[in-house]
């Protein structure tokens, strides 16, 4: 999943108008973010790649990048 399909899945799933602007921010720099919608990007994510990662991984991810990076390991990574 690239970033843009990561950006996409976050507008169509979670209903938020983020930009690839937004990758990089703090979660709570995120307008209109909230803790719910971790929850619900998670479940999406999960959907899409079939990848499951570990709640404390997630809840330390500061940024949406941060939670796509626990989703889609860098190219040689295992």
């Amino acid at each position: 999943m690239t970033i843009d399909d990561f950006v996409t899945l976050v507008r169509d799933e979670l209903g938020m108008p983020v930009t690839a602007e937004h990758i990089g921010l703090s979660l709570d720099e995120v307008p209109g973010w909230d803790s719910v919608h971790l929850l619900w990007l998670v479940t999406a994510l999960e959907r899409e790649t079939g990848r499951r990662v570990a709640l404390p991984d997630l809840l330390e991810a500061s940024s949406l990048g941060a939670v796509h990076a626990l989703y889609v390991p860098a190219a040689g990574a295992a």
